[in-house]
């Protein structure tokens, strides 16, 4: 059996060749067989974060909220235009949230970057 390196994108081992092409049946990515060799020397690219609108995220950014957020525990929903200071940008644990911060009159919170743009 022939060594097929695991998708570049998905890491995914059930990787199968189809021709000349070597194709992931999780992600559907295409890719040459040089190509995995090449990802896995280059140092890994540095996560670009990017807001509702398409700016870019750094740490200690403020940025406000795009929509009317519920939230579980608490009587009233964070506004829309709600000012968040110094955001830190995290690797989501969830998947999901990647900006932790603190919401003024609701405290520590996570949030996405899709539901907030650079103020």
């Amino acid at each position: 059996m022939e060594n097929i390196p695991n998708c570049p994108q998905c890491d995914c081992e059930y990787v199968y060749s189809d021709g000349t092409m070597l194709v992931c049946p999780e992600c559907g990515f295409e890719f040459q067989p040089g190509d995995a060799v090449e990802k896995d020397a280059a140092e890994p690219a540095a996560r670009v974060y990017k807001d509702a609108n398409g700016n870019e995220l750094k740490d200690g950014d403020t940025v406000i909220i795009t929509q009317d957020l519920k939230v579980k525990g608490a009587s009233s929903p964070i506004k829309k235009g709600t000012k968040v200071k110094n955001i830190r940008l995290i690797e989501p644990a969830d998947g999901v949230h990647d900006i932790d911060c603190k919401v003024p009159g609701f405290g520590a919170m996570l949030l996405k970057t899709s539901i907030v743009k650079k103020g």
